[in-house]
């Protein structure tokens, strides 16, 4: 083989690695964030059951400690809004009206998930039991809820009712 023939193939291999190199990258890159995007899915509708059902259950007699343990789940604004809305709405109609609210995710699913942001669709049943309805009253509600990954945890920015 000539010099020159030797060249041309040893480039156009050259060539073809790299395309290959970069081919494998690509697909390995690719791989890795559906992996990941995967994982926030999961961890996502995991934690907004968990936080959410959490948020929307409580009696009268611990309804100042409960609740705002529940808040541990929620980005800092939102927090920030939840113990305002226990402390001046929740609370007080709690004891005042005896209430206990029992809520459960009945079914989740993902709107959308990245591996740093998801949207997730929650529907609830919430059994609630006051002096006035002591047999209670069960209702159903269905809520969107938004959650942000911070510090490697998945934390609740929004619930909106839907």
């Amino acid at each position: 083989m000539s010099g020159k023939r030797a060249k041309i193939v040893f480039s156009s291999l050259a060539v073809v690695g790299l395309i290959a190199a970069a081919v494998l990258g690509i697909s390995g890159y690719q791989l890795w964030q559906h992996d990941r995007t995967e994982q926030a899915r999961s961890d996502a509708m995991s934690t907004a059951g968990r936080t959410v059902s959490a948020m929307f259950t409580y009696e009268p007699a611990t309804v100042d400690t409960e609740l705002p343990k529940a808040a541990d789940g929620l980005t800092a604004d939102f927090r920030e809004d939840y113990l305002r809305l226990i402390k001046e709405a929740i609370a007080p109609g709690a004891k005042e009206k005896q209430l206990t609210v029992q809520a459960t995710t009945q079914a989740e699913g993902v709107v959308s998930a990245e591996p740093e942001h998801a949207v997730v669709l929650l529907f609830l049943n919430q059994v609630t039991t006051s002096k006035d309805s002591p047999e209670g009253a069960t209702s159903g509600s269905r809520v969107r809820v938004a959650l942000d990954k911070t510090d490697d945890r998945w934390l609740v920015s929004q619930v909106t009712p839907v």
